[in-house]
């Protein structure tokens, strides 16, 4: 029987660029195209300011073209549904920013664009392109010890995108943006629970299978398994059991200032988002950290996945003070004062 798409789209073939289009039309006084699959701010800063760029897969409306603008992104390189762009795509954006002050390059930790990202630094390391590149990996759900490298990056790179961003655009040096950003990705940890899967919006197939009834702590970024799976549990219950293991990674102690987000997969109501935020603050509030900055948004979404990622930073001076004291306009971004 052939996959049925209930979703308002045209040729299934057509889909990231007829978005991007959209996009950029919505919101012309901000981003705009440059080619067809990357996303620019429309007033580019100075080339005495490091660029920030980053590269992912379509289907994760609004990550990761919606942080592009003052403060945050310069540039986001948009490959196809779930799929990283290739080097070549990415390679254009990198010769497009190149300057005097460098670029950096922040990948989240996916295999294909990783790949991508290292095969593109390469070819701009040829051309004297100066490219740092940051990886993204707070996923904890593989086990608290397990190596930066076997972890993937989910939505926690957008508070990242915020650090790095306010930091380049105040003047900081690659040396010095790097510094700041890898500072706050080391004290940041991730973790995505789902009770309903997503689809693939050009094909209709369902991604993965969740018996009714049942969620999976650990879930990824496209539906793939985290080995958690257990009978659907309460809010309370579930905010609890990820918490715990956050703080854990972590070592939140009395008196540390902390960020707390919880991001919308697609399918899941700000009720429902509210009431974790709740429990997931009362425990921090308890364990005597400081909650400083907390969101209940949708930052990264995987299609109509029923679900969340619950994502925690233990913050510095600095990362507070870039977070909560550097306007941006980017679209889909907005500072509490």
């Amino acid at each position: 029987m052939e996959n049925q798409i209930y979703k308002w789209i045209n040729d299934p073939k057509h889909i990231t660029e007829e978005l991007l289009e959209g996009y950029v039309m919505a919101y012309a006084d901000k981003v705009q195209l440059f080619g067809t699959h990357t996303i620019v701010r429309a007033q580019p800063k100075p080339e005495d300011q490091v660029a920030v760029v980053t590269l992912g897969g379509a289907g994760h409306e609004p990550a990761l073209s919606g942080f592009v603008g003052k403060g945050m992104l310069d540039c986001s390189v948009v490959g196809d549904i779930f799929a990283a762009p290739g080097a070549p795509r990415l390679l254009e954006a990198l010769k497009k920013f190149n300057r005097p002050a460098g670029i950096l390059l922040v990948v989240l930790n996916h295999a294909g664009d990783v790949m991508s990202a290292n095969m593109a630094k390469q070819m701009a390391d040829a051309m004297n392109i100066k490219v740092k590149i940051m990886l993204t990996h707070e996923d904890i759900s593989a086990g608290l010890d397990t190596p930066d490298q076997d972890r993937r990056g989910l939505a926690g790179c957008v508070p990242l995108y915020k650090i790095v961003g306010a930091a380049a655009d105040a003047g900081k040096s690659l040396e010095e943006v790097y510094e700041i950003g890898e500072r706050f990705n080391s004290q940041m940890a991730t973790l995505a629970v789902a009770m309903k899967a997503c689809t693939h919006p050009q094909s209709g197939v369902t991604i993965a299978e969740l018996p009714l009834g049942e969620m999976e702590i650990g879930m990824g970024q496209h539906g793939e398994g985290g080995g958690g799976r257990s009978p659907l549990l309460s809010a309370d219950e579930t905010a609890s059991k990820m918490i715990g293991p956050l703080m854990q990674k972590l070592q939140i102690q009395k008196g540390d200032k902390v960020l707390l987000y919880i991001n919308g997969v697609g399918a899941t109501t700000h009720m429902e988002m509210s009431i974790i935020f709740r429990k997931a603050g009362q425990v921090l509030q308890e364990s005597g950290a400081e909650l400083v900055d907390g969101k209940i948004t949708e930052l990264l979404t995987v299609q109509e996945q029923s679900g969340f990622q619950m994502i925690l930073g233990k913050l510095d001076d600095d990362h507070v003070d870039y977070l909560k004291n550097h306007g941006s306009d980017a679209p889909y971004w907005t500072v509490n004062p």
